[in-house]
């Protein structure tokens, strides 16, 4: 949807200012570059990694990743599965780009990166979100317009940060998805949720089949209306009509009238009480 990337179509680098006298691009030894300590995403593909990593070492690194200086190590912004994958092909110089950056738009930028790249399990994503909200003050609005979402998008993700850690578990291992989670955050308390992530896990459900099962328990079983006792008198009257006609006969009584039903069970029997009552 167009309206849920406008913040991400600047571009990472639209969102990092130049370092003051820092050259384009430049080499620099590969172990001297150390992770950004802020970043979301808590784990990467290894096979994805391999892939990668075969493809540098046939090409090179392509495209720089982008540092900044922080106590004379260069600490990364964006480009951190490209450092890791330079590294497992044997690279020992990698490009670079420096950059300026505070801790908050070390955690933005992170972030941005992955969401670009669709690389984040949406846990990941609601623990960047949350970080930017609690240690850096912003709403919940702010944090929807600088990574490109709806507000509405983001407040949903964050309410996964309050699900039971065995279902946050399960979506961080994939073992269940995003609309998995959501339709479990519907349940009133952790011992529901737990039944129906079991219910999941043992009975492969989609996400549809979650919906509906979540729903079920939520409603409660659906029960008939209790019918209003009938009184002594309506029940003897009910018993005359059934002796006079000679068959079953139900007889109910409201505010504005009743109603007055006469079973049969064959034509011969429907004939009798017309008869009966016609005269005929």
């Amino acid at each position: 949807m167009p309206g849920e990337r406008r913040g991400l179509g600047k571009g990472l680098e639209a969102l990092i200012p130049t370092a003051p006298g820092a050259p384009g691009v430049r080499e620099i030894d590969v172990d001297s570059i150390v992770p950004n300590p802020r970043q979301p995403r808590q784990a990467l593909d290894p096979q994805a990694l391999q892939e990668l990593a075969t493809s540098i070492k046939e090409q090179g690194l392509v495209q720089p990743v982008v540092v900044t200086q922080v106590e004379g190590k260069y600490q990364l912004l964006v480009g951190e599965r490209r450092w890791r994958a330079a590294k497992l092909a044997g690279l020992e110089m990698v490009p670079v780009v420096i950059r300026e950056a505070t801790p908050q738009q070390m955690v933005e930028l992170a972030l941005v990166e992955n969401l670009q790249r669709e690389d984040l399990n949406p846990l990941e994503t609601a623990t960047a979100y949350q970080q930017l909200v609690e240690e850096f003050g912003m709403t919940q609005k702010q944090v929807a317009d600088r990574v490109g979402k709806s507000r509405v998008t983001v407040t949903n993700t964050l309410r996964l940060l309050s699900l039971p850690a065995k279902v946050k578990e399960a979506l961080l291992a994939d073992d269940i998805s995003e609309g998995h989670a959501r339709a479990l955050l519907r349940l009133r308390g952790e011992k529901q949720q737990m039944q129906v992530l079991e219910a999941i896990m043992k009975g492969q459900l989609s996400v549809r089949q979650t919906e509906q099962l979540v729903r079920r328990m939520v409603e409660g079983p659906k029960t008939r209306p209790k019918l209003a006792e009938k009184s002594p008198e309506l029940r003897a009257l009910e018993d005359r009509f059934r002796q006079a006609l000679g068959t079953k006969v139900s007889l109910s009584r409201g505010s504005r009238g009743g109603k007055l039903v006469i079973y049969f069970f064959s034509e011969e029997e429907l004939q009798g009480i017309y008869d009966l009552i016609v005269g005929d």
